[in-house]
């Protein structure tokens, strides 16, 4: 269980993000303040449990607090929602689409002596305030994070936060994964799950050791673009610092983010915004897809699985166990298809005697089915992919010296993002933070094109005339 500090330090992080919003600008404040938290903060169970509302913890403290203080200084910011009509009824859907899923839950679960229970209308509330606390970054940074100078902050942040992280990760590389005992008071996940190739992967103050690996996998990639960016002294100190960060991301033993990295760094360092974009499309379609496919049965499990095999066979192994469980998840998914199961663990199979949960939840994508149907998914989905479309769609009517070059290593790492939660439950306050960042600047690039395209017609009409 966690320590009296875990409690404090969570308690004390409003405290840390009214201070920051104090002394920095708002778009620092606001990157810094999550980026910070997530990295530090305890994880679940370390949380603040209120009645009628969704815990409390690292990843949604930060924004409420910033949108609380913020909103107090009604500082002039522009709508909470996204300004397309697909993006308001994406983001109003995954809020409040769990309204229909309590509705369509009004009834308790059987498992042989095992029960779970109906849902009623204070799961409702909780459930629509959580699913609001959970897309409050993707708003707050669509408001606030929209323009070029911000990508390059948020994409600085990432390497830094990567910095600050690897003299811990190698502290726990060499003694082991200990660092959330130590200070908090428990260990956050299963330890034996820290044990790879003969040495410990660190999961430092993180969820699990994949979460360490892929943030520091996105603190290299942000690295690489800034220094092919950069401009004047620096830019070989930078080089330094990418080529630092890779090793420590190798010393992290997660096969995955080293292939995400290996994809992802020439990406960023040889082709051009606009084609990185391109790119980062075609990856969020392949994300949107596979769900899809395995739905449709239609995913090669046993052609994966082989060459899974060839590369390492424990892998291999973990993979079938995936692909087992998201097969039974997915049966159980099938019985209430459109809303989903919603909240006690519904979605998931029981043992009838003892209730011991029988299935395994890795991919977010089968959580998110499983709980809020398909409606949910894809509003959920659609909302973090939504705006690399949006990117590609405005990114046609500019030149390309009129746009950000730091657009395109952004997307990509949100698009990578979206991808590695098909395998792993990867979705953070920080992705929400990518996603609203782009669908700000997409956004300013269609106004702005517009309002070109306004100013020219003019002209053409008066010279007519």
């Amino acid at each position: 269980m966690p320590n009296q500090i875990a409690f404090l330090a969570l308690a004390a992080s409003p405290i840390f993000v009214a201070v920051m919003l104090s002394r920095l600008s708002v778009e620092r404040a606001f990157i810094w303040s999550m980026m910070l938290c997530y990295l530090f903060l305890p994880e679940p169970p370390a949380v603040f449990d209120f009645p009628m509302m969704p815990p409390l913890d690292k990843h949604n403290i930060p924004a409420l607090m910033v949108f609380a203080i913020l909103l107090g200084r009604r500082e002039p910011s522009g709508p909470l929602l996204p300004d397309s009509v697909l993006g308001k009824t994406l983001v109003l859907t995954f809020v409040f689409s769990p309204i229909m899923t309590v509705i369509n839950n009004g009834e308790p679960v059987f498992f042989g002596l095992v029960g779970l229970p109906a849902l009623g209308l204070k799961d409702a509330a909780a459930l629509v305030l959580e699913q609001f606390l959970q897309v409050l970054p993707f708003l707050l940074a669509r408001q606030h994070l929209a323009t070029g100078g911000a990508q390059k902050e948020l994409l600085r942040a990432l390497m830094i936060g990567g910095l600050v992280y690897t003299p811990l990760m190698l502290i726990e590389t060499r003694l082991s994964p200990q660092l959330n005992n130590w200070v908090y008071g428990y260990f956050q996940h299963y330890f034996a799950q820290t044990i790879r190739f003969g040495g410990y992967r660190p999961i430092v103050f993180l969820y699990h050791g994949i979460w360490v690996a892929f943030f520091l996998m996105t603190s290299v990639v942000s690295a690489y673009a800034l220094w092919r960016w950069h401009k004047g002294e620096g830019r070989l100190k930078l080089l330094g610092v990418a080529l630092y960060l890779t090793l420590i991301l190798v010393l992290a033993k997660s096969l995955g983010s080293l292939i995400f990295m290996v994809l992802l760094v020439p990406l960023v360092v040889l082709l051009a915004p606009r084609t990185q974009v391109r790119i980062a499309v075609l990856i969020g379609a392949i994300a949107l897809a596979y769900p899809l496919l395995k739905g449709a049965d239609l995913v090669p499990q046993e052609q994966m699985l082989e060459q899974a095999a060839k590369i390492d066979p424990d892998r291999a192994g973990s993979l079938r166990f995936r692909f087992h469980n998201e097969d039974r998840l997915l049966e159980r998914a099938y019985i209430k298809p459109v809303f989903g199961w919603g909240s006690w663990g519904r979605n998931h199979i029981l043992d009838p005697y003892s209730g011991a949960i029988l299935t395994v939840t890795d991919g977010f994508w089968i959580i998110s089915i499983g709980t809020y149907g398909w409606i949910g998914f894809l509003a959920q989905f659609g909302t973090l992919l939504l705006p690399l479309a949006l990117i590609w769609r405005a990114m046609g009517s500019h030149r390309s010296d009129a746009i950000s070059p730091f657009v395109g290593p952004l997307s990509l790492i949100l698009a990578i993002n979206v991808i590695d939660m098909i395998p792993n439950a990867t979705l953070t306050p920080l992705t929400w933070l990518m996603a609203g960042a782009l669908t700000g600047y997409a956004e300013n690039l269609r106004q702005a094109s517009h309002g070109h395209a306004t100013h020219t017609a003019g002209v053409r009409r008066r010279t007519v005339m």
